[in-house]
């Protein structure tokens, strides 16, 4: 996926490309931190409760990790892509180049979990992304992931990134409606405390469910 997609991580208009041949815009400009007053307030409730270690996994260009470390909250990005890191680097933020079911530092110690921008999708199996995330969080720890819109059900599609001129390889992705957190969450060992839909973009908030985990020491 490197290289077109690192164009999109630089703002170059790019697109995605499903195998049926649907194609829609990447929000480059989003991930770049948009001046677009609706873009920020929806980057505002994906960080607003973060006020402790919170790690950001499929990064990007760090747009999160930067605010909340001008915030003075300890953040750390994850990407697979060295641009991404280098971007997030260049803004001062700390990110790690690495596969994020891999090891990664503070693993079950994490406040907050970031999955912004439908990153939920990645390696097309929410439910396993999902437990990796209860891995990397503490007891208490709270998952805060944006999901598609209502309706959009869960379809694993094979997709591609585009340019006007160039096109990257294609890979697997799962794109995954707010109607889906309730039962992802359970079956992760999660509870969705609520969600919340701004500038029409869908987030949802995850505690652990102690329930479950006090069922499972039992």
């Amino acid at each position: 996926m490197s290289g077109v997609f690192d164009r999109a991580l630089t703002g170059a208009e790019c697109w995605i490309r499903a195998g049926d041949g649907t194609r829609r815009a990447l929000p480059t400009r989003r991930w770049l931190n948009s001046s677009d007053s609706a873009d920020r307030r929806a980057d505002t409730a994906l960080t607003r409760e973060c006020d402790g270690p919170t790690i950001d996994l499929g990064c990007g260009p760090g747009r999160l990790v930067a605010t909340l470390l001008r915030r003075g909250v300890i953040a750390l990005g994850v990407d697979i892509s060295a641009t991404a890191v280098a971007i997030t680097r260049g803004r001062g933020a700390p990110a790690l180049q690495r596969d994020m079911f891999g090891p990664l530092p503070g693993a079950g110690r994490w406040s907050y979990a970031l999955l912004a921008d439908g990153n939920i999708g990645i390696g097309a199996d929410p439910d396993r992304l999902l437990r990796r995330v209860g891995e990397l969080l503490a007891s208490d720890g709270v998952a805060v992931i944006e999901f598609d819109r209502p309706g959009s059900g869960m379809v694993t599609q094979r997709i591609r990134v585009e340019t006007a001129t160039s096109a990257g390889p294609w890979f697997s992705w799962t794109r995954v409606g707010v109607e889906y957190a309730e039962p992802l969450a359970g079956a992760a060992g999660f509870r969705v405390r609520t969600t919340v839909e701004v500038a029409g973009r869908h987030i949802a908030w995850l505690d652990r469910d102690r329930t479950t985990a006090a069922a499972a020491l039992a």
